[in-house]
């Protein structure tokens, strides 16, 4: 069922949030059926690209490489993150709900969260050959698509007009910008706690 959702979501967006929002699924089922598996790849692909393959600047550069234990703790954060932020995500956009005059739901706005950033979990592959510039361009696509699929997703999922929802996904939009600059400081201050990388050459 799952891949069913992530191919109908690339195929047939509007029809496929119509088909989520059916399912009426748990927090629990959500997280069970689609978001430990999907928030798995963008740890795992960076192990093995900044572990085992690395990465270089410049035609002739050394390659450089994370230490396999700070990669292997980076890793761990990395998906304890991701799980996080969808239910964070999910909580803001349900508290949201009220607003724009939509029934709170706990779990549908998760679902909401989780099915809009797969995009972003498929495009994390390219983190196994970090080739820099790739993987900007890789995410920059993914990236607008992610927004696309907010916005169709939205008023379907809600069952609010098109209006009501455009400003909804706008204000789920800014929450995550915000959540992205949260977490690069978080980045930053623990590195200042002595948990920067060691690099291998």
């Amino acid at each position: 069922m799952v891949i069913q959702h992530i191919i109908g979501l690339f195929k047939d967006p509007a029809e496929e949030w119509k088909k989520i929002r059916k399912e009426n699924c748990s927090v629990g089922r959500c997280y069970c059926s689609h978001v430990l598996f999907l928030a798995a790849i963008p740890p795992l692909a960076f192990f093995v690209g900044a572990t085992e393959i690395g990465w270089s600047v410049g035609a002739k550069g050394a390659v450089t490489k994370i230490a396999h234990d700070i990669g292997l703790m980076y890793t761990v954060l990395f998906y304890i993150s991701i799980l996080a932020g969808i239910f964070i995500m999910g909580a803001a956009t349900n508290w949201m709900s009220r607003t724009y005059e939509v029934e709170p739901n706990l779990a549908r706005s998760i679902g909401l969260s989780a099915y809009t950033v797969t995009p972003l979990f498929i495009a994390s592959i390219s983190f196994i050959y970090p080739v820099p510039w790739l993987i900007l361009l890789i995410s920059l696509l993914a990236l607008a698509y992610t927004v696309y699929l907010l916005y169709v997703g939205v008023p379907v999922m809600m069952q609010i007009s098109s209006e009501k929802g455009f400003l909804y996904s706008s204000a789920i939009l800014a929450f995550g910008l915000i959540m992205l600059v949260a977490a690069l400081a978080g980045m930053v201050i623990l590195w200042d706690f002595g948990l920067a990388p060691s690099y291998t050459q």
